[in-house]
């Protein structure tokens, strides 16, 4: 892809998100697109929010799960950016036409007091670098059909990648926790929708650790010379299967003495 092709693929993405109109799969468009292709397209997407007067608050890491990085052929986690219009509380009521297929996931989110970054992150450095964690909920929404009519093809990872991860909100639970009052390997969490557990899962489902998850995230952004930031909320990754949320549906994430997360969609 060209430069062009990247800056006309995020000029669709925005679009998209604001009209409600999906774009047709970027897989398709452009069969040699490749995962540098995709990051180029989110960045180009991330240069336009700037320009309209958005603010980073945080990154989104995907993927982490073996699950899901089989179903989709890969064995790296993705990552996607917050921006200060996706932050909602807990409780919080999402207005109608807000997303287009909204889905949620239930994630522990990690809020930072000092930068980080470097090649050479390491766990110790996370934990240090941790101001506190949350429960939380992510907001998945897509911008690209999540599959192409005509030929039943399905998204691809570039396609996710390419659509900033899925990403599009968060909701942080209010409680606060220090990053060691907890093993996080085993901190769980039930996902309900109108009072119906839909589903369970663990902490370790993250890289077996969810400080890890954030280990990886540091080091792929050296790579490309970013840094996660004070005050920086960062998504750790999901370790339940995403939950539909049509209109109506009300979500809780309960985490036990974690805490718990609720929103609403109209």
């Amino acid at each position: 892809m060209t430069p062009e092709d990247h800056a006309r693929a995020a000029s669709d993405l925005l679009k998209a998100e604001e009209t409600g109109n999906q774009i047709g799969l970027l897989s398709l468009q452009y069969p040699d697109i490749s995962m540098d292709d995709a990051y180029e397209i989110q960045n180009a997407t991330y240069r336009a929010k700037l320009e309209q007067g958005r603010r980073v608050i945080g990154w989104k890491i995907g993927l982490t799960s073996k699950a899901m990085q089989s179903a989709l052929n890969i064995d790296i986690p993705d990552s996607g950016i917050l921006y200060d219009d996706m932050l909602f509380q807990t409780g919080d009521t999402i207005p109608s036409g807000r997303f287009i297929q909204p889905r949620i996931e239930a994630e522990i989110a990690f809020v930072m007091k000092k930068s980080l970054g470097g090649t050479d992150v390491t766990q110790a450095d996370v934990i240090d670098a941790t101001d506190y964690v949350a429960p939380s909920i992510e907001i998945l929404d897509t911008r690209i059909l999540r599959a192409d009519p005509a030929t039943g093809k399905t998204r691809i990872i570039f396609d996710t990648i390419s659509d900033n991860a899925a990403n599009a909100g968060v909701v942080l639970g209010a409680e606060q926790h220090a990053i060691d009052a907890f093993d996080l390997r085993w901190v769980g969490a039930l996902a309900y929708c109108n009072g119906e557990l839909e589903e369970t899962g663990l902490g370790a489902g993250v890289l077996d650790n969810p400080v890890e998850s954030v280990v990886w995230l540091a080091r792929r952004m050296a790579q490309y010379g970013q840094s996660i930031e004070p005050g920086q909320i960062i998504l750790s990754g999901s370790f339940i299967r995403p939950v539909e949320c049509p209109s109506g549906s009300d979500v809780k994430a309960d985490f036990g003495s974690f805490g718990s997360v609720e929103i609403s969609f109209n």
